[in-house]
């Protein structure tokens, strides 16, 4: 219901606003451009699905592979202590579990392409035992909670791109953006355990208390490291996990007499599947957002934090990157061109990769996910209708790491 009114407000307000445009200004350009933003993004919508079809059909028929193996169920009882508790819904031992822990696993490694099928899959099985097949459960409420926090270890990507607009350290922001989507995705779960009326025993303490000695000791050490090196571990590590994943799958099921390239082919058709259920899903909230960064929507919200910041006598250097965050909740793509052109030299009309804004745009670029194309595709995937309150934890979780990673920026660049 949320993203039906969401939805609804995009066209009205851009509507609004191409009127102000062209009977207070004069400015009929903005019409055509709202126009054409509509053709622009159904088709970046159906090339985003087209594209996505052949990694879901890889991952979906690996995690089949995974589940006749029996590396599922292991996976499952690793975490069970943990996930028993913020997930009591799911019936112990259930595969939901294991693929749940794949997509965060892959959504910490900053593996994109792998997060998105593996969450489709786990959606897939909680809408197996979801009770009200039309109405997001409290599991499915929690897991897209915690999935847009989106909290990263390895910002491999950011630190690329920073590198390829020569900053003086690309890494710099590995701390600050550790911190601050990590303290988003805590938000995200305390809200939803809160509402949820999930209660803080002994074990689940425990197992968030071992996280953040975890995450520290990762912070300690890799800022220890020299740039290159750091470069050089993420992407190693990245991808020696993820396919050390698909080696122990693959290895157990040939263990267990398993016909591995059958099921991998069963697994695959039902990515092929969910690839061209998500298509209108998808169509309906690109185009919801195209249209309203087109009429100017986007801009209009940024000058006015600027404005109110500004005649309250605060430093506005964080409101240059501000649009990114703004747009990841709605496009990663979109999020990722507003970065680049920020960090792009100041003689190419951008303010630098080591300016205050660029290095905050690359946090606020890793430190939350795109949660209206999240909902949009993984409800999609499972029919869900009734979102209920999912919207609201997602949003509050991102709001946190916002504003957490202006904080940490002021704190380590002043």
């Amino acid at each position: 219901m949320v993203l039906n009114y969401i939805w609804i407000l995009f066209f009205v307000l851009s509507f609004i606003i191409l009127l102000i445009k062209l009977i207070v200004f004069g400015d009929a350009t903005a019409i055509s451009a709202t126009v054409n933003a509509i053709t622009d993004s159904s088709k970046t919508a159906f090339e985003i699905s087209l594209g996505l079809t052949g990694v879901m059909c890889f991952w979906l028929g690996i995690m089949r592979v995974g589940e006749k193996g029996g590396a599922i169920a292991i996976f499952s009882k690793l975490i069970s202590p943990f996930f028993s508790r913020l997930f009591p819904e799911i019936p112990k031992d259930h595969p939901a579990m294991g693929s749940i822990l794949m997509n965060y696993s892959a959504n910490m490694l900053g593996l994109d392409n792998a997060a998105t099928p593996l969450g489709l899959k786990a959606m897939q099985e909680l809408q197996e035992i979801n009770p009200n097949k039309e109405q997001a459960s409290n599991a499915m409420i929690m897991f897209l909670t915690l999935n847009t926090a989106g909290f990263t270890i390895i910002p491999v990507s950011i630190i690329a791109f920073r590198a390829t607009a020569h900053a003086a350290n690309p890494t710099d922001i590995f701390l600050p953006l550790l911190i601050s989507t990590y303290g988003g995705m805590i938000a995200g779960l305390i809200v939803c355990t809160f509402i949820q009326k999930i209660k803080w025993d002994f074990v689940l303490t425990s197992w968030v208390l071992g996280i953040i000695a975890f995450i520290s000791g990762l912070t300690y050490l890799f800022s220890t490291m020299p740039k290159e090196t750091m470069e050089i571990v993420s992407n190693v590590v990245g991808g020696l996990i993820i396919f050390s994943v698909i080696i122990i799958f693959i290895s157990l099921a040939f263990f267990k007499k398993v016909n591995v390239y059958e099921s991998f082919i069963d697994g695959a058709k039902e990515g092929f599947e969910i690839a061209v259920k998500i298509i209108p899903y998808l169509v309906a909230m690109l185009v919801g957002i195209g249209v309203f960064r087109a009429s100017g929507g986007m801009e209009m919200i940024t000058h006015g934090i600027s404005y109110c910041f500004n005649s309250l006598g605060f430093d506005t250097r964080f409101v240059d990157a501000l649009p990114v965050a703004i747009m990841k909740p709605f496009s990663g793509s979109g999020a990722r061109g507003l970065m680049v052109d920020l960090i792009k030299p100041v003689t190419e009309g951008g303010l630098g990769p080591d300016s205050f804004a660029g290095r905050l745009a690359g946090i606020f670029n890793g430190s939350h996910d795109t949660t209206f194309y999240v909902l949009a595709v993984y409800f999609g995937a499972v029919a869900i209708k009734k979102t209920r309150y999912v919207v609201a934890t997602s949003l509050f979780a991102e709001f946190v790491s916002i504003i957490l990673s202006i904080v940490v920026c002021y704190i380590f660049f002043g």
